[in-house]
């Protein structure tokens, strides 16, 4: 893959006045970056305090690079070194909410007088994770994406779904509570191969939710293109807006993940899917209060009362 060279800087001292400029910048040349400066990239863009509060060490460390990495990732988009653009990091703290890294570091200091041992402290770490990630979602996740992304599906001929890999349980999730929404789902699974073949079925009032986080799936990428190439909408639940999947997305979901962790939990990924539902729900019944979703046991229970009552 062709590397991008060193993007001139700007006439100004600092080649971006906000952190926003400079993730703008960081994802437009994503594609073209070297893969250790893809990794700082994930990096530095999903932990920008960290960035801003530790030193290049501290950071390296985190992100599993060198210094020098880090060094030449600043040149590349324009910066002295990595002190340089630490300070664009730092002048966004004044606003900021706390990172992933920090909640996880506020939560481990809670627990530390309970912190246990063994398998039991295996399910503390996770549960902690967890507990930030969701956190995190909460922040991310705006009202108007859940509404952009319900008026989608509830407009929808027929709602496609792709999920693969460990992707592949939300994508069941959802076709579940879809269908219990009376919608027409149809899941791209990888029976027999013919997923790219079932997605090209879909027409022009379809919708594309795909699903993929790292290391993503060829095929949900490659699926996605091809339905964004023909115009036609796709959501996008992904962990980064470095994804591959983003830059397709009408709306695009990032759920933050421990990019160095061993195990990476479905938590959030399931919190958000429900939240999808729940926003789908309200959509197609405004007329409730409260939206719920039948399970398939109550919707039995209901017809089998139906015909007891009329007998």
């Amino acid at each position: 893959m062709k590397k991008i060279s060193k993007i001139k800087p700007a006439s100004t001292p600092l080649p971006h006045k906000t952190y926003e400029q400079i993730v703008d910048d960081i994802t437009e040349h994503y594609p073209k970056l070297s893969e250790r400066h893809k990794q700082a990239a994930r990096y530095i863009t999903q932990n920008p305090n960290t960035v801003a509060l530790e030193s290049i060490n501290a950071v390296a460390a985190k992100c599993g690079l060198h210094p020098s990495v880090l060094v030449r990732f600043a040149q590349v988009f324009g910066y002295s070194g990595f002190k340089q653009m630490q300070s664009v990091f730092q002048s966004r703290l004044a606003t900021a909410a706390p990172g992933y890294n920090e909640r996880i570091n506020a939560l481990e200091a809670d627990l530390k007088k309970n912190e246990q041992k063994g398998s039991a402290g295996f399910l503390q770490s996770l549960v902690i994770r967890d507990i930030a990630t969701l956190q995190e979602l909460l922040q991310n996740v705006t009202g108007d994406e859940l509404d952009r992304t319900a008026s989608l599906l509830k407009e929808a001929d027929t709602i496609y779904l792709i999920g693969q890999l460990r992707s592949e349980p939300i994508a069941l999730l959802l076709r579940y509570l879809f269908t219990m929404l009376n919608r027409r789902v149809v899941l791209l699974d990888t029976a027999g191969g013919l997923a790219p073949q079932m997605a090209k079925n879909m027409r022009e009032n379809d919708v594309l939710l795909a699903i993929a986080f790292r290391h993503y799936a060829k095929e949900v990428i490659a699926i996605s293109d091809d339905v964004f190439a023909r115009g036609l909408p796709v959501v996008a639940i992904t962990d980064s807006n470095l994804s591959p999947l983003a830059k397709n997305a009408r709306v695009l979901f990032t759920v933050p993940e421990e990019e160095y962790s061993f195990s990476r939990s479905l938590a959030a990924p399931v919190c958000l899917a429900q939240s999808i539902a729940m926003a789908l729900a309200a959509a197609l019944h405004p007329e409730k209060a409260q939206p719920r979703i039948e399970t398939i046991t109550e919707r039995e229970h209901a017809d089998l009362t139906r015909k007891r009552t009329r007998a």
